[in-house]
């Protein structure tokens, strides 16, 4: 399925009128099923769906960790079905976040449970710069709509991997779907164009993530959050320019 589509539209200014071409992301409802049973939906961007069906049941509380996991599969007719070791499903209880769409949903276990701590970690200003631009260069589908988050990946090894969608809570779930289905390790740092708020930050932490750095702000909670977990926290981030909320001393500033 393309991401995005071609459509006409009339541009009006005050002088004058002519016809332009504009790119429209995709966005397509799609079902998440835990062994057969459904669990909960959401609008997508139709990419990385088993990263993303993964993802949203770890934020949901079903899923803590890779050895949990059987199996995933992506329907085309909009399920996305996971299966995991134990069968019996038990609904959990959610609060609903600053999410649009209803995609901000997290188990309250989730939010209220000790945290067990990040990996440890440090990363250079230089390749916090490289993980900036090389995500924004990808995200392909966000710079021609203009409606699509994108999140990079760095660790060790350098820039791991790229994700989008039009929500930023789908982007970050498909981040943690990945590290849950052992495609990326969860010591590095995860760079989003979304806004850090209480979910967000909660679920890197969650995750295991020890830096979290956004193009944009955080929350008050997303803060609070982000130092009970010992995470670093980094807002405002462009290549040559941070403001760190939190563990400062995991960047490192060369001479």
């Amino acid at each position: 399925m393309d991401l995005y589509s071609k459509h006409k539209t009339l541009e009006i200014v005050p002088d004058s009128q002519f016809e332009l071409e504009e790119f429209v992301v995709t966005e397509v409802p799609y079902k998440v099923f835990l062994n057969d049973q459904l669990i909960g939906s959401s609008m997508v961007l139709p990419c990385n769906l088993e990263e993303f069906g993964i993802g949203f049941l770890f934020s949901q509380g079903y899923i803590q960790k890779p050895e949990d996991i059987e199996g995933v599969r992506v329907c085309e007719k909009g399920g996305i079905f996971v299966y995991t070791k134990n069968k019996k499903v038990e609904k959990k209880e959610v609060i609903v976040t600053s999410g649009c769409g209803g995609t901000g949903k997290i188990s309250r276990d989730m939010l209220e449970r000790p945290f067990e701590g990040v990996q440890e970690y440090r990363i250079k200003l230089s390749e916090i710069d490289e993980l900036i631009k090389e995500t924004l260069r990808r995200n392909e589908v966000g710079n021609l709509t203009h409606c699509a988050h994108a999140c990079g990946f760095w660790s060790e090894r350098g820039f791991e991997a790229f994700y989008a969608d039009v929500g930023r809570h789908n982007a970050v779930d498909k981040v943690v779907g990945a590290i849950l289905l052992k495609k990326l390790p969860p010591r590095g740092a995860i760079y989003t164009t979304g806004r850090l708020t209480s979910d967000m930050v909660l679920k890197c932490a969650r995750i295991g993530i020890p830096i979290v750095i956004s193009r944009t702000a955080t929350s008050s909670l997303g803060l609070e959050i982000a130092k009970r977990a010992d995470v670093t926290l980094i807002c405002y981030a462009r290549p040559g320019r941070l403001n760190i909320f939190n563990r400062p001393d995991r960047v490192i500033r060369e001479e």
